[in-house]
């Protein structure tokens, strides 16, 4: 598992964590080693192994499977039920980005071959995804080996990544952990689809997942019309793909993308551009009108600190009014939008002229907002709280992954989800129950 984290050499300690020095002198350089009452061996060696476990369950993933190299006790501690039980307590939410890569050509929003090689060929490199800490600004690369051929990426919540079938039909659904390496099944969807949107929340004691859209009418036709979902919680309650609602009448799912926030899964709905929102505990779709929709260009709907954003272009033809990119968060009353910011006017020439009309995806995190611009690999990042735009350096892994020609790495990008690394998903032990449990499904 050591080998899945690549630390990037630049990245350094912070100067009030560092307590050695170096010295040059004839003889080149010399460590020396700096005392101070704070790190006194006699005392640091007799800490309570519990005290010590609360420390360590602070650290980010990176550092602690570096930490677990120290001891057999501490390598360990992956395996200790107690010391998990704690780490779910009083370990602080860690809120990363994980980009996957694909060809832009790709006109669905289906992840295929992210790993690169050709589609018509079994000897596919196993799918790698790239994990992005905003805090630091340091690039990881994480494997997806146990990830079967034939599923790409579709949605992330609670630590796991959601993948979905490729092949049109019923959807078969795969949750990864890939901190511990994990793989899960759910089973089979009811009904045939093609490229469906999926919606997932993932809590230490529940899950819900909702599919919508792309029904298969016949072998050569879709349509908009239904969603089906799954549910399973602590409390022994279980819908095994057995709520079934129906969309609003001409909806159209083209993102592919959802987003939830307060017991609502949102995605977009185009021509017009709107918001389809579907209450999981009502089982009720409702259509929210979006602000400035007929002169919005790239909108996305994002998660941040618990509240829904729409994060869009305008183009507004009155010359008083110049183009931009906006902010617009949902009001408590759940049908009017707010602007809560802007990207500054110079910023967004710039971001314009590199966009070139291509378009634009977003996925938000916390305080953090990420930008991608289609067809490359530049994006911004935005700390909502300090209102701070910054270029995000491009991914050291990404680069030429795949192998092929320039043409090929050109028209490349990335495409990211919010994710938050857990070292343990209690919420996959309720999924292992299933295979005995007899089916009993609910019909809501």
């Amino acid at each position: 598992m050591q080998e899945t984290f690549h630390h990037p050499a630049s990245m350094t300690l912070p100067s009030s964590y560092t307590f050695a020095t170096t010295m040059s002198g004839s003889n080149g350089t010399t460590p020396n080693t700096m005392t101070t009452p704070w790190m006194d061996r006699r005392i640091w060696s007799k800490l309570p192994q519990r005290l010590l476990d609360h420390v360590l369950s602070f650290l980010p993933p990176p550092a602690f499977f570096r930490a677990r190299s120290v001891c057999k006790r501490w390598y360990a501690l992956l395996f200790s039920d107690s010391f998990l039980e704690l780490y779910l307590q009083v370990s602080p939410h860690h809120h990363w980005f994980l980009f996957f890569k694909h060809k832009s050509t790709l006109k669905s929003y289906i992840y295929r071959d992210s790993g690169g090689g050709d589609q018509g060929t079994d000897n596919r490199r196993p799918c790698e995804g790239y994990l992005f800490d905003p805090n630091n600004i340091a690039w990881y690369r994480i494997s997806f080996a146990l990830v079967p051929s034939g599923f790409s990426p579709a949605s992330s919540s609670g630590g796991l990544v959601c993948w979905i079938s490729d092949e049109a039909g019923p959807k078969s659904i795969i949750l990864c952990n890939p901190i511990l390496g994990s793989v899960i099944q759910l089973p089979l969807t009811l009904k045939p689809r093609l490229f469906p949107s999926l919606g997932l929340t993932v809590s230490p004691t529940s899950m819900d997942v909702t599919v919508a859209g792309d029904d298969m009418i016949s072998p050569y036709a879709v349509k908009n019309l239904t969603a089906e979902s799954f549910h399973i919680d602590g409390g022994g309650f279980y819908s095994i793909w057995g709520t079934t609602s129906s969309l609003p009448r001409l909806c159209s799912h083209e993102s592919g993308r959802m987003v939830y926030v307060d017991g609502k899964f949102y995605c977009m709905n185009y021509n017009p551009f709107s918001v389809l929102a579907h209450d999981v505990a009502a089982n009720i779709w409702s259509n929210i009108q979006a602000p400035m929709r007929r002169f919005l260009r790239s909108p996305s709907l994002i998660e941040s600190r618990g509240n829904l954003l729409l994060v869009s272009a305008v183009e507004k033809s009155k010359l008083n009014v110049p183009k931009s990119l906006r902010l617009w968060e949902l009001q408590s009353c759940g049908t009017t939008w707010a602007e809560v910011e802007r990207m500054p006017q110079q910023l967004y020439i710039q971001f314009a002229e590199l966009e070139g009309g291509k378009g634009f995806e977003c996925v938000g995190h916390g305080d953090f907002i990420v930008i991608t611009i289609r067809g490359s690999e530049k994006a911004l990042l935005l700390d909502i709280c300090g209102k701070k735009w910054q270029w995000i350096p491009p991914c050291p892994y990404s680069q030429g992954g795949g192998g092929g020609n320039n043409n090929e790495r050109d028209c490349s990008e990335l495409h990211g989800f919010a994710y938050e690394p857990r070292l343990a998903t209690p919420v996959t032990g309720l999924l292992d129950q299933l295979t005995s449990l007899p089916f009993q499904p609910y019909n809501g």
